[in-house]
């Protein structure tokens, strides 16, 4: 649907050797930030450590997120609709694996994020966040 705005919620996690958290969706090529659209009545941040949780298996509670900003960019894989984030820094300290929807859960490095098909918003405004831009 075109001109269609999704909201989400979507960790930025990033080790200690700089790599970038992502994950891919099954039957998509993009890959993207773990989170997702919330359900009815949720925060931004409960939405986020829900998704963690079913995405990858991650346990972190919504006061253990920290709030980064309202980001806008063009949706991945929904032609033509506008993706509203509220990211979160995260911090995974415990073994992560693909559940769900996720097909693929990677680290990348700098180099991997300029070569890998990564999503708008990664690219728009994670990485000049992780660079400190």
């Amino acid at each position: 649907m075109s001109g269609q705005t999704i909201r989400v919620s979507a960790a930025l996690v990033v080790d200690n050797i700089g790599r970038l958290l992502v994950v891919r969706k099954r039957g998509t090529s993009v890959y993207m930030q773990p989170g997702g659209k919330p359900e009815a009545g949720e925060t931004a941040a409960e939405t986020l450590s829900r998704e963690l949780r079913e995405e990858i298996g991650a346990s972190i509670r919504p006061d253990e997120l920290e709030p980064l900003g309202q980001f806008t960019a063009p949706a991945a894989n929904e032609a033509g609709a506008t993706l509203v984030a509220d990211v979160f820094r995260a911090r995974i300290d415990g073994p992560i694996a693909a559940a769900a929807e996720i097909d693929d859960v990677r680290w990348l490095s700098r180099a991997e994020l300029e070569t890998v098909p990564v999503a708008p918003l990664i690219t728009e405004h994670m990485l000049p966040l992780i660079r400190g831009e």
